[in-house]
């Protein structure tokens, strides 16, 4: 008989600490039956990454949350919640603002803002991580998606909500259900034609209803991919690395080193693998499907780990909880997704995690921490509310995109 648990993952001591549990549920199986949501936890990473590589057997309309209202009222036409041409179809639009291509020319822009925001936050010397990452995200893409000032605030306080309502029944639901609702009707009434900026991203997504790409019904669902998957979850995963780095001096000290930036994206993957800011996702199995050697019928949910991915061991060795900017297999973390539904946003969170941590190391000769850090409690969202850190400022060094003489040799090493 296929494995089953009573574990609640979704209670509050299992949202503050979740790996007991995984590394538990990865024991068990490919495939453990969650008794009180009745679905099926997916904790190993090979098993993770083929669902997300098979998308005829698992399907993702009305499967990624775990609830019908959520899947129909909330996440119905996004493109997080279809598949086969309509996905291909939102895709390809998000895609096209989204790709290296079409973000290039805002590296320099991006650098500019990093280094401004970390000249203002660390002037007491005893900054905020969690503002610093929320100022530089939330700024840049309601700035790119061209919404009105006036609207920026209630779109971004409304998003944690959304993550909310794609979990379980219960009274964390139950208090985000209307502010998640209420933020679909916001979208609807705030972000037209006109009023967003013509030569924004919500811009290019009306012309494309207007040349028949997409449909009128697809704009404000695509809407909701940019402000609720590409500002909380970069923002979390920000925090949570300059969280880490205050955590390990060695590895701050290697940072510094570096000025081609390509330890900071490492260490930004690295962060994502540890504490994936999404901990799972669903999909519906399409028809009878064996996973792992446990057979799972058709219209069953799976619920995929995300969280537990990260600390798999198979996957990332005996040090898999041990954070290592240096890892050499980092990027391959599943926190991104995979697959059709790789997040079409990567190329813009590497640029702003590069841009943000180049402007620490640069200015910053230490990090440290500086008190109790103020932890986020959502269904689906891991991470930090507020980090206080220590940071010593001095003179900042120019940034060189010239290769470091040791960046090429460099190998991985165990952090402090």
């Amino acid at each position: 008989m296929a494995p089953s648990t009573s574990l609640d993952l979704f209670d509050d001591a299992h949202l503050r600490d979740p790996y007991p549990a995984y590394a538990a549920l990865r024991e068990m199986g490919p495939a453990v039956r969650l008794i009180k949501q009745d679905v099926w936890a997916i904790p190993r990473y090979a098993h993770v990454h083929a669902v997300l590589h098979d998308s005829k057997h698992f399907v993702s309309e009305n499967g990624v949350a775990l609830t019908d209202l959520a899947n129909r009222e909330i996440l119905a036409g996004t493109v997080l919640a279809s598949d086969g041409d309509q996905h291909v179809r939102l895709r390809r639009v998000l895609s096209k603002q989204l790709s290296l291509r079409s973000i290039k020319h805002l590296e320099q822009q991006t650098r500019a803002r990093a280094d401004q925001l970390v000249d203002e936050h660390t002037r007491t010397g005893t900054p905020d991580a969690a503002a610093l990452a929320r100022h530089m995200v939330s700024d840049t893409v309601m700035g790119l998606m061209g919404l009105p000032e006036e609207v920026r605030p209630r779109l971004i306080g409304s998003a944690a909500a959304t993550f909310d309502v794609f979990g379980p029944e219960g009274h964390r639901y139950q208090q985000a259900l209307p502010a998640a609702s209420a933020m679909v009707a916001f979208l609807h009434e705030n972000v037209t034609r006109d009023t967003v900026a013509e030569d924004s991203w919500m811009g290019a997504v009306f012309r494309a209803v207007d040349a028949g790409d997409i449909q009128e019904s697809d704009a404000i669902p695509l809407a909701s991919a940019y402000t609720a998957a590409a500002i909380d979850t970069t923002i979390l995963g920000l925090t949570e690395t300059i969280r880490q780095l205050a955590q390990h001096p060695k590895q701050w000290a290697m940072l510094r080193q570096d000025p081609t930036l390509a330890l900071a994206e490492n260490a930004f993957h690295e962060a994502l693998r540890r504490e994936a800011p999404i901990q799972g996702f669903g999909r519906l199995t399409a028809e009878r499907i064996q996973l792992g050697g446990t057979w799972i019928e058709a219209g069953e949910q799976v619920w995929l780990l995300y969280g537990s991915t990260g600390r798999d061991t198979d996957k990332w060795g005996v040090a898999a909880d041990t954070f290592n900017i240096r890892r050499p297999n980092a990027s391959q973390h599943l926190a991104f997704g995979s697959g059709r539904h790789l997040c079409a946003g990567i190329p813009l969170a590497l640029m702003q995690a590069r841009a943000l941590l180049g402007a620490l190391a640069s200015r910053c000769t230490h990090l440290g921490p500086a008190g109790e850090p103020n932890r986020v409690l959502n269904n689906l969202l891991r991470g930090w509310w507020r980090v206080p850190i220590t940071a010593q400022v001095t003179e900042p060094s120019p940034r060189s995109g010239q290769a470091h003489p040791a960046a090429a040799t460099s190998r991985p090493e165990q952090p402090s």
